[in-house]
């Protein structure tokens, strides 16, 4: 379950908007805005009228399945601190967790931009996770999915071991080829 600050931020990044422009859009306080997006707790109203200024409305849906949004924070703060297995195996529960849905639940799973990992390779993988899963149901994806910011110049993988061998292209799903990810298929199967 995605959590409203998260919501609020990647709706206010989506439009490019400060949180002191997102602040004069909505009559709150700059210093709240930031509260807010940190994890402070706001009443429902405030967070309608906050993602209401980032040009968004909140939606629920039946799932107690974490966003791409919220495990790209997860795998953010894992690569902070070097772990990148602990990394991986949030990637995987992400792809469970698309795969476990269906239709418009798992299209919602997918929908808010995660902020970057801090890694080009972990933000393209991530993306195209997201392609592969939605595109599996033949849902739509978001536009953030073919933003170029997700896209390596030069293919590479997420550096977890470097003894693995590394995959030819054609091991490699087509999304995360067309990403420059080069990721193992079987890595995506879960554990």
């Amino acid at each position: 379950m995605v959590a409203a600050s998260t919501l609020v931020r990647a709706a206010r990044k989506s439009l490019g908007l400060t949180q002191s422009a997102l602040a004069d859009r909505t009559d709150v306080d700059q210093a709240s805005v930031s509260r807010f997006e940190r994890g402070r707790d706001a009443e429902f109203s405030t967070v309608a009228r906050l993602l209401g200024g980032a040009g968004h409305r909140l939606y629920s849906a039946p799932t107690r399945r974490d966003d791409a949004a919220t495990i790209g924070g997860e795998i953010r703060g894992y690569l902070r601190v070097g772990d990148k297995h602990s990394a991986l195996r949030a990637f995987i529960q992400l792809s469970d967790n698309l795969v476990a849905e269906h239709g418009l639940v798992r299209g919602v799973l997918g929908l808010a931009e995660p902020e970057s990992t801090g890694d080009l390779a972990w933000d393209a993988a991530l993306a195209a996770l997201v392609d592969l899963r939605l595109s599996e149901d033949g849902l739509p994806t978001p536009s953030w999915v073919d933003d170029p910011k997700r896209i390596l110049r030069e293919p590479r993988t997420l550096d977890i071991d470097p003894a693995d061998p590394i995959p030819a292209l054609s091991d490699v799903p087509a999304p995360f080829a067309k990403r420059g990810v080069l990721l193992w298929g079987d890595t995506l199967a879960s554990v």
